[in-house]
């Protein structure tokens, strides 16, 4: 399966396309195996696996061959560093944190990692990473220049640096765990102004606000602190079907 060709497809098809992601670090295999059944079911397209703290090469092994043997979805590697890329992985974000203050979280780290993707022969995805606000634990880790999720022009330059330097995906960041996402009027400007492939997370955490930010120009939702609570059944079908409503409104609006 070529990853990139049916995340496009799944878009296409749907307006926008929710993304569940996983911590290693936070999951034993049997909360994994019964998880990911729900993910799949509650119809998120894709699975990525990655954390910031504490996760290492042998937890996403361990992690993405459980999840492989219990659902059919493809798995993203979202490293965190070089030491947690996965040779079971379907494919790679291989990613710059764009406004890191350290050049390893901007080029270091992948001049060291590809390497390693080019020995397990995993499909990569490009991506300009953009950690806002203050970006949760990623945010310090990645010693990332913080900009407020308001500054939709300052965020724009950014994406747009990705896009013309070839990267197909933008990520626009809030950090897991805080308190409210990117605002949807943030989302429309660089919608307007870029035309790579947009991808938002952090602080998603109820129905409405995935759909704003679906119909505000997201083409990728991902959420991952809703999947460690209680009712994550209910919460993630809700999370889905509210993404897929606000691309749908995107796609009336624009045809």
């Amino acid at each position: 399966m070529k990853v990139e060709k049916y995340l496009n497809d799944e878009i296409e098809a749907k307006g926008s396309i929710h993304i569940s992601l996983l911590d290693p670090e936070k999951l034993t295999p049997t909360e994994t195996a019964k998880l990911v059944r729900i993910i799949e079911d509650s119809g998120s397209t894709a699975i990525m696996v990655g954390g910031s703290l504490n996760v290492n090469e042998s937890l996403m092994d361990d992690l993405i061959k459980i999840i492989k043997e219990n659902c059919d979805l493809p798995v993203i590697n979202f490293p965190s560093n070089v030491n947690t890329i996965s040779r079971y992985a379907d494919a790679i974000w291989f990613m710059s944190l764009l406004n890191s203050l350290n050049p390893y979280f901007i080029i270091g780290a992948q001049v060291q990692g590809a390497a390693i993707v080019k020995k397990y022969g995993l499909e990569t995805l490009p991506m300009g990473y953009i950690v806002v606000g203050d970006g949760g634990t990623v945010g310090i880790v990645g010693q990332a220049r913080p900009i407020p999720p308001h500054k939709a022009e300052v965020i724009t330059l950014y994406a747009l640096a990705a896009q013309y330097l070839g990267m197909r995906y933008v990520y626009i960041e809030g950090g897991s765990g805080v308190s409210e996402p990117v605002p949807p009027d943030t989302v429309r400007y660089v919608r307007s102004q870029v035309s790579v492939r947009l991808v938002v997370g952090g602080g998603i955490k109820r129905r409405e606000q995935a759909e704003a930010l679906a119909e505000a120009g997201a083409d990728i939702i991902v959420t991952g602190t809703i999947l460690e609570g209680n009712d994550i059944e209910k919460k993630l079908r809700e999370i889905v079907d509210g993404v897929h409503a606000g691309g749908k409104k995107r796609m009336r609006r624009s045809s």
